[in-house]
């Protein structure tokens, strides 16, 4: 999928417009409509703006791969911050975070 692609789709999930997303990045509409078409590319410094806007990475939305998964911003952030913990700390997470899936895969096994 390309970049411009990119945009639309996580554009339309997030259910903002071109205007909310020019808005958003104090990117023009105009230059959003191009970069949806492919008839322009942005700089990075606009094309991270898109991409925090639209909760992805600037890796994810410049990529070639489209099977890609979409990581999270907030939950990236969270990553980072645990990630300064202390062993014993991160480990209280990890098993706080291992049981929550469990748990979650669990009920999904038996709501099927």
């Amino acid at each position: 999928m390309k970049f411009g692609e990119k945009i639309t789709q996580l554009k339309k999930a997030k259910n903002l417009s071109q205007i909310a997303l020019a808005e958003a990045t104090g990117i023009s509409r105009d230059a959003i409509s191009k970069y949806e078409r492919g008839d322009a590319v942005p700089s990075v410094e606009y094309a991270k703006r898109i991409a925090d806007v639209l909760g992805v990475s600037l890796d994810y939305l410049a990529g070639e791969e489209d099977k890609e998964e979409v990581l999270d911003n907030e939950a990236v952030k969270r990553i980072k911050e645990i990630q300064k913990l202390p062993l014993s700390e991160k480990e209280k997470i990890y098993s706080v975070i291992d049981a929550l899936i469990r748990d979650h895969k669990t009920k999904k096994a038996y709501s099927s």
